[in-house]
């Protein structure tokens, strides 16, 4: 008796399944868009920004973006879920096309960027300790008595800074 796996069983040939071919390259945006995970939306205004340049359109106006253009919008979308701004990503995208950039201008950006998520993290506790505080002296009952708007209607607050947010124009 032979098995599923003995060498004696025999098989039918083996043909090709139909498996989608990728589509060549340049590709239309709604290509691009999907290979790189983002709307084809995004990709216009990350053009009209100018981080993309120079896409190729055919005769009929249609935009053809290359393996480069999908690479860089990679770059994009995980600059933007890293919470880069726009123009910190144009700086950055312009020393990744600089291959004799120093790597120092590169961890200057980055640790500009990690100073400013920290400020921006000590802001946020600073409001939810405020709040948590509010909360708990609100006694949640069915009476009109709220600390929580009276405090809102006062306009008391805490410090704020006055600190424009860091960019790299204001180093």
């Amino acid at each position: 008796m032979t098995t599923p796996h003995s060498p004696d069983t025999a098989q039918a040939p083996r043909t090709r399944a139909a498996t989608p071919r990728a589509t060549p390259w340049p590709v239309p945006i709604g290509v691009a868009a999907r290979r790189a995970g983002i709307s084809a939306r995004m990709v216009r205004h990350y053009e009209s920004l100018g981080l993309i340049s120079g896409v190729a359109r055919t005769d009929s106006g249609y935009r053809q973006y290359t393996e480069a253009d999908v690479h860089a919008l990679h770059f994009i979308r995980r600059s933007r879920d890293l919470g880069f701004s726009m123009e910190e990503i144009a700086e950055l995208l312009g020393l990744w096309h600089d291959r004799s950039r120093a790597s120092s201008q590169v961890k200057r950006i980055a640790q500009q960027h990690i100073d400013d998520l920290s400020e921006r993290i000590a802001q946020m506790q600073a409001m939810q300790r405020s709040l948590q505080t509010l909360v708990s002296c609100c006694k949640g009952n069915d009476r009109p008595d709220c600390p929580i708007l009276d405090d809102l209607a006062a306009g008391h607050s805490e410090p704020r800074s006055t600190a424009p947010r860091k960019t790299l124009s204001n180093k």
